[in-house]
């Protein structure tokens, strides 16, 4: 027979997921492109460094935002895990893991950041070193953010593949969608590697690529989530052995 129950605890379980996997994408996107982004001048250490000390305040806002987009992943993947664990929970498991360590490894960025605030800051230690010297290192710091995801990207499309199968395989959520989901997931974890592998490759395929169709389904998902729930599962459950 096939399992059709679904509990109250997963019911609400895909209320957060929807709700915080919403909330993520819009707060990670306000922080990169709306607060830390303009600050940043291409191929001008000193230009940017001049920004950084004069918009201390929206830096310190980008931190605060990075850590608070950490939080909610740790929100979306204990809710995913609810939903998904009955279906297969070690995988379900795994797959929680994977999201933690993207989550951690994001907040790199955090300290990234705050070392470059330090590095342009008026510490009485930071007068032997030249000013270009210190701007050249907090460029540096800025520019590990970018290492920093793309480390961390192959651990979270491997957690949205993971859960795009049990997604599938519950047909908790319409399985075209699921299947989307297989699909970009896995090609954001193939093209992690290579570029890590091959820094040129993104030259044939632009970074942009990597991700968005994961991104796409993410907030399809989250949307689905937070307005239509979870629909009756498919999986079977093991028949007792009779006596």
């Amino acid at each position: 027979m096939t399992i059709s129950t679904i509990g109250d605890s997963q019911r609400t379980a895909a209320k957060v997921a929807g709700f915080s996997g919403l909330f993520a994408v819009a707060i990670v996107v306000f922080a990169n492109y709306g607060l830390l982004n303009p600050l940043v001048v291409p191929g001008d250490a000193a230009e940017t460094a001049r920004n950084i000390v004069a918009h201390e305040r929206q830096l310190r806002l980008t931190v605060t935002c990075f850590l608070i987009y950490g939080a909610v992943v740790v929100v979306l993947l204990t809710a995913l895990y609810v939903i998904l664990k009955p279906v297969n929970p070690g995988l379900a498991l795994v797959g929680a893991f994977f999201r933690l360590v993207f989550a951690l490894l994001w907040l790199l960025t955090t300290f990234n950041l705050l070392s470059a605030l330090r590095l342009l800051g008026s510490a009485s230690y930071l007068q032997v070193f030249e000013a270009d010297r210190l701007q050249a290192l907090a460029r540096l710091d800025l520019a590990a953010n970018f290492d920093a995801y793309y480390v961390g990207l192959p651990f979270f499309g491997l957690a949205a593949t993971v859960c795009s199968y049990l997604w599938f395989k519950s047909n908790y959520i319409p399985r075209a969608l699921a299947a989307f989901g297989v699909i970009s997931s896995a090609w954001c974890v193939i093209c992690a590697f290579v570029f890590l592998i091959f820094p040129n490759f993104n030259k044939t395929v632009n970074d942009y690529w990597f991700d968005s169709p994961m991104a796409i389904f993410e907030m399809v998902l989250s949307f689905w989530l937070l307005f239509k729930g979870l629909r009756p599962s498919e999986i079977a459950e093991p028949v007792p052995a009779r006596s």
